[in-house]
């Protein structure tokens, strides 16, 4: 499509100036390469993206998409009234030219792994092409449909909606020929009056379908059926549907066809359900269902972010294999800097509908504009156009090839990407750095999302920062500060230089301030473009001493929290060495709020603002100019609007706690192990250290790698916490040791190898807090460093 082709259907001012053949839009300036076929798409929410629109074109973009005029030399511009509707319609025009089965699925769990589980099955006959990850909403939905083209036999694309009224533009955008209704529960329910009215939503997806894939065995099945009617291709456990199912160990049996099966979970098994009885419809053999089943290993359906060796890090994309999945996963790695050396592991990639000559010369030109260094190719397809490729790069034939060859990797952000029959899940397991079993998995939708929870609570001038001392609490310093620059956040806080420098020295280049910074690091602040908290008349004037040139500083004012600070009585001091040194660069002047949380002590939090604003008025007033006044830490962020003044500092509430209890935000971390051995004890034995573990039964324990050395503390033993195993929680017996804990798992279903969840849902990091009777930071900060972290993405 020309950008001059751009719907007529939508409104707005349309400014050529140089006509160019478009195709990618995006919303994400960050994202964006600079070519000319790329759209940018300035989009009004909670951050407004015209205010992004001058980096698009600083980094070439010449196609945008507006709400309001922005001056851009040299550009072609749209102006709509409303951009995501604007993109809705032009996702319609494109969808419009192709008359293909289409297959909507919705519902309120597993619409992804439905789709994802489907599209595999269908690819045995099929040229499929599908929404990548969980594209589902107002924007992705058109995104995805973007990608279609007339080589595909068949499209599958899910549909999410949080609000009424969103459903209706998603039906007129996919134009479904098909549908799945996964099933009606709580997820979103904020966003209905009822569940009918919610399921009223749902439904309307499928307005226009034939046919209508369901479970019938579920709790609102009548009112499904009320609305839906004959379009129903019903399936369930009993007799009274189209599709009678049995469920066993091993196999799903769907009108006496039976198809073998890994997998046991209820959750599993309905979706898997849904994706056979669809493929059913849809023609499919036993044979060829069968096949696409053999190929749905238990990967999860992410992105996951791994520590690797010798320096390196891992985007583990190794469940999925498109063309538009590999671009997402490009787009991601633009938020994790870590290195800048930047190397792709790619096996071949099936059922693209091009050519081979021009599906690679697409991903040669795509590698390039992301600037990948090199391209580790698998499989004979991609081996077989290894010209086409830098002269980086290098080819195996299959995984083991690889494996046997292994090239060498250092300082580099590798991404693994491949279909599942190549199983680089092996390559990913190499390059992993050693570790055992328990792994800190921290969620960076959780991080994004609390973090806009915050910021939709500040004026548009407000700044942020956001601290990441003690590890970023303990979820990854280094993860969690490349993802808020990615953010774009003002500032960073750290208690020490050590990780400031660490910080500076892996990519992170704004503003970082220390918040107890010793006097002999001083030296390093000019060298590393740092931020001092100064915090008293010695400190100060030992500052004045080991730096030169402008040092930049924030002045701490003790207005009550009596930790660290300048007290009312030292400021006078403190002003004529400001007076006397006005090379001194005052960036800041802060407090801190000391129980801004606790209704009971407002009067004391009043009385410290007070406080403060005296202090900076008076320091103020002797500078001559208004450094950045800020006080409010994350519940002072919630529950103090007036005092938000230049900047708010977030600390615990991005990680999911609100002091407050008035947001509702996500936790962002699970602390998961695995079952080492199960130990098969009579009544009257012992377990561990000092025989504290009684067992008065025949009973099993299991034995976890996580112990006290790990941040699983020693008042966790002995009965006092539990592990949920496959949904069982499992007590602690005995104590706890240096690296392993033993748990009674005689009323679980538990063998060895089982995952175990150690905090996540449930319990939760609060049980932990309050079995040990401490606070939620020390969970999380007591996590060792020795527990490897991935960082995932849904």
């Amino acid at each position: 499509m020309l950008f001059s082709q751009l719907p007529h259907a939508i409104a707005g001012d349309l400014n050529v100036y140089s006509d160019v053949e478009i195709s990618r839009f995006s919303m994400d300036s960050r994202n964006l390469t600079g070519a000319r076929h790329e759209v940018f798409v300035a989009i009004k929410g909670k951050r407004d993206g015209h205010d992004f629109a001058k980096h698009a074109w600083e980094k070439g973009v010449r196609n945008f998409i507006l709400q309001r005029p922005i001056e851009l030399a040299d550009a072609n511009t749209f102006i709509v009234e409303n951009s995501v509707k604007a993109l809705q319609l032009i996702g319609l025009k494109h969808r419009s030219q192709f008359d293909v089965p289409v297959i909507a699925i919705t519902g309120s769990n597993g619409k992804t792994t439905v789709k994802e589980w489907l599209s595999t099955i269908l690819s045995e006959r099929f040229l499929v092409i599908k929404s990548p990850k969980s594209y589902n909403s107002q924007i992705g939905v058109p995104l995805s449909l973007l990608e279609m083209r007339n080589t595909h036999d068949v499209g599958v694309f899910e549909a999410g909606i949080s609000n009424s009224g969103e459903m209706e533009s998603l039906q007129k955008i996919i134009q479904p020929t098909i549908g799945i209704l996964t099933n009606i529960g709580q997820a979103h329910d904020d966003g209905f009056d009822s569940i009918e009215h919610k399921l009223k939503e749902k439904i309307s997806l499928f307005s226009d379908c034939e046919k209508v894939v369901c479970r019938s065995d579920q709790e609102h099945f009548r009112l499904i059926a009320d609305k839906l009617g004959e379009k129903i291709v019903s399936w369930s456990l009993n007799d009274k549907s189209n599709y009678q199912v049995t469920w066993k160990n091993g196999s799903i049996t769907v009108n006496n066809i039976a198809f073998i099966i890994d997998f046991d979970g209820l959750t599993q098994l309905e979706n898997l359900t849904h994706a056979v009885v669809t493929s059913l419809e849809l023609g499919l053999s036993q044979k060829e269902i069968q096949k696409g089943l053999n190929l749905l290993e238990g990967i999860p359906m992410r992105l996951e972010l791994k520590k690797g060796i010798n320096g390196c890090y891992i985007l583990d994309d190794s469940y999925n294999n498109d063309e538009a999945g590999l671009k997402v996963a490009l787009d991601y790695l633009e938020s994790h800097k870590e290195n800048e050396k930047k190397t792709l592991i790619l096996s071949d990639l099936m059922h693209s509908g091009k050519p081979d000559n021009v599906l690679y010369q697409d991903i040669a030109d795509l590698l390039a504009r992301k600037n990948i260094h090199r391209l580790i190719g698998v499989g004979p397809r991609i081996s077989a156009s290894a010209t086409t490729f830098s002269k980086e790069s290098s080819f195996f034939q299959n995984t083991e090839d690889l494996l046997a060859n292994m090239p060498d990797f250092q300082d580099e952000m590798i991404v693994v990407k491949g279909a599942r029959n190549f199983e680089l899940e092996k390559v990913v397991s190499r390059l992993e750095a050693t570790s055992h079993g328990t792994v800190l998995e921290v969620n960076f939708e959780s991080l994004q999302y609390n973090l806009n929870q915050y910021r939709s609570l500040l004026k548009p001038e407000t700044k942020l920062m956001v601290m990441v001392k003690a590890n970023a609490y303990g979820s990854g310093l280094l993860e969690v500060a490349n993802f808020l620059q990615h953010q774009q956040v003002d500032m960073l806080g750290v208690a020490y230089v050590d990780e400031a420098i660490q910080l500076r020295k892996n990519g992170i280049n704004i503003p970082i301030m220390i918040m107890n910074p010793h006097t002999e690091s001083f030296e390093q602040f000019e060298r590393f473009d740092l931020q001092a908290e100064i915090f008293s008349i010695s400190h100060f004037k030992r500052m004045l001493k080991d730096t030169s040139d402008h040092p930049k500083i924030h002045l701490k004012i003790d207005t009550g929290m009596h930790r660290l600070g300048f007290s009312p009585d030292k400021i006078d001091e403190l002003l004529k060495l400001l007076k006397a040194n006005p090379q001194v660069q005052v960036e800041g002047v802060f407090t801190h709020f000391s129980s801004a949380d606790i209704i009971q002590e407002d009067d004391y939090t009043e009385n410290q603002a007070n406080l403060f604003l005296d202090a900076y008025r008076r320091i103020s007033d002797t500078l001559g100019y208004q450094p950045i006044k800020h006080a409010c830490n994350s519940p002072g962020t919630v529950r103090w609007p007036q005092y938000h003044f230049d900047m708010v500092r977030l600390g615990i509430g991005l990680h999911g706690f609100d002091p407050t209890g008035q947001l509702k935000l996500k936790h962002t971390s699970q602390l998961k192990s695995i079952v080492s051995q199960i130990q098969h004890l009579k009544a009257g034995e012992t377990v561990g250290y000092s025989r504290k573990g009684k067992v008065t039964r025949d009973s099993k324990i299991a034995i976890i790698p996580i112990g006290y050395e790990d941040g699983y503390l020693r008042v966790f033993g002995n009965g006092n916490a539990t592990m949920n195993v496959n949904g069982t929680l499992c007590p602690t017996i005995g104590n706890i040791c240096m690296d392993m804990t033993m748990i009674d798992v005689t009323d679980g279903n538990v063998e060895e190898g089982d995952p175990v969840l150690i905090f996540g849902e449930h319990p939760g990091i609060q049980d932990l807090a309050q079995w040990a009777n401490t606070i939620p930071y020390e969970i999380l900060t007591n996590v060792s460093n020795r527990v490897k972290r991935v960082f995932i993405s849904e």
